[in-house]
């Protein structure tokens, strides 16, 4: 038996797999519902009477279980969109009984691995505040062909930033954002350094100061680094908001029920590093993350104050709601300073994206044409699409401030994630290639491998664009 756990404190999420079919190991057949009438001619009699009188039509996600003449579960036809999509087979693990199951079907590598990495990410279940113990699942027989490696690393990475975005925000605050990182690092042996409270003021970091001051868990940057000093620089930064209350533009209530994902930029920053590492990607790598929880105390960052940034550049605060722009903007201008081949930037930045793209397609912003083509080819490519928007210069002034040198939001509504997008922009180097993307992090309806909670959006894109540019 070959099983893979991934067990961290008191989360247990679990997937199984084994080497070999033994005889209690039961075939699944996928099948494409426009082969499926040729496909079902060529079956013995008592299948085609079983799948016609239960009205199986292969219909994707469509399962029939066939039992023997004693009743014992003996075959699964499936129906599947295609024979290769990630998703097609997410929704076996909870459908299908306790046991041993192999694919009945000859993939390619590729086609092997997405395929494992579905029926893994099927298993997931966040357990950890739950009395009852997490739901058996059922073991599958590795798929000759599939990678391995590529499918813990996957599997490992997305249930990371699940994990991460899940757990409530009393324990998971910016000191335990900062300790998942260190663990991070611990594994892949990899150099972590944390500044912390007023430190932040004394190396320059003064809006991620200003936003998490209020907090009793002081305000964090968190910096990971990796890699050989010889390889291109890649440089990730990621919003770690771990709580949002709005500040003192306070919230309404219902706008804070999921503010605990609002740190998903961190978990997407910190699963792309998993990525990068576990496959040993050769780039320098450099992981940024301000980690601070935005609260109300006597000592909070106020509407109409102005903030110098670590760049130079002033803010009038327009709104303390705005804040992730304001946490990343020192981040990224640290990230900047070192002249990388690339930085990368994920947060859960602006209701106005959601509006533009809803809850599934993130919204990605480059300043580079090749970037964003490269971004949207590999997207694609493993069904994990994203949009571009524009950065479009024209709404720069709407961020105009008579006080200071520009403000954290733009006046009126209009154009919110692209105003936001342009604010950032503000703290990157011309010639420096950036994306920026715009993510909910969050499921907000179950469908198969993706339950309803936190979810990685656009990493799989990231991860296979960097894959190709760097090997």
């Amino acid at each position: 038996m070959c099983a893979i756990v991934t067990c961290e404190g008191e989360y247990y999420v679990t997937f199984k797999f084994r080497n070999k079919a033994d005889a209690k190991t039961i075939p699944i057949t996928p099948v494409e519902k426009a082969v499926f009438a040729a496909w079902l001619k060529n079956e013995p009699k008592e299948i085609k009477n079983w799948l016609k009188s239960s009205g199986f039509s292969a219909k994707p996600g469509e399962i029939s279980l066939i039992p023997d003449a004693s009743g014992t579960l003996t075959r699964v036809i499936f129906g599947v969109k295609n024979h290769d999509g990630l998703w097609d087979y997410a929704g076996l693990p909870k459908a299908l009984p306790i046991g041993s199951f192999s694919i009945d079907a000859r993939m390619a590598g590729e086609k092997a691995t997405n395929m494992a990495i579905g029926w893994a990410l099927g298993c997931y279940q966040f357990a950890k505040y739950k009395s009852a113990k997490p739901r058996k699942v059922p073991t599958l027989v590795w798929p000759e062909n599939a990678e391995k490696g590529r499918v813990k690393a996957m599997y490992d990475a997305v249930t990371l930033v699940r994990d991460l975005i899940n757990t409530p925000a009393d324990d998971m605050g910016p000191a335990e954002l900062a300790a998942a990182t260190r663990r991070l690092g611990k594994k892949f042996k990899a150099d972590v350094r944390v500044i912390t409270g007023n430190n932040l003021l004394k190396q320059n970091y003064p809006t991620i100061h200003a936003v998490g001051r209020a907090s009793d868990d002081p305000p964090r940057l968190i910096d990971l680094r990796w890699g050989k000093d010889h390889h291109p620089k890649v440089s990730i930064v990621g919003k770690g908001v771990c709580f949002d209350t709005g500040g003192l533009d306070l919230k309404p209530a219902a706008g804070m029920l999921r503010m605990k994902k609002d740190m998903g930029g961190a978990a997407h920053a910190l699963a792309l590093a998993s990525l990068i590492m576990e496959l040993r990607l050769p780039v320098r790598l450099r992981v940024l993350v301000p980690a601070v929880e935005n609260n109300v105390s006597g000592n909070a960052y106020r509407p109409s104050d102005v903030i110098k940034t670590r760049k130079g550049i002033t803010v009038e605060v327009g709104n303390t709601d705005a804040e992730g722009r304001l946490v990343m903007c020192d981040a990224i201008a640290a990230a900047d300073f070192e002249k990388p081949d690339l930085i990368i930037d994920f947060a859960t930045l602006t209701g106005a994206a959601r509006v533009a793209l809803g809850t599934d397609l993130p919204a990605m912003f480059t300043n580079t044409d090749e970037l964003a083509v490269e971004l949207e080819t590999a997207g694609a490519d493993v069904d994990d699409a994203v949009w571009r928007l524009p950065l479009w210069n024209p709404y720069r002034g709407l961020l105009k401030s008579e006080v200071a040198d520009i403000n954290n939001v733009s006046e009126g509504g209009f154009g919110g994630a692209i105003t936001a997008a342009l604010y950032l922009q503000e703290f990157v180097s011309d010639g420096t290639p950036w994306a920026h993307f715009d993510i909910m992090a969050w499921n907000t309806r179950a469908r198969p491998g993706r339950p309803i909670g936190g979810e990685a959006q656009s990493l799989r894109a990231v991860f296979e664009m960097l894959e190709r540019r760097y090997t």
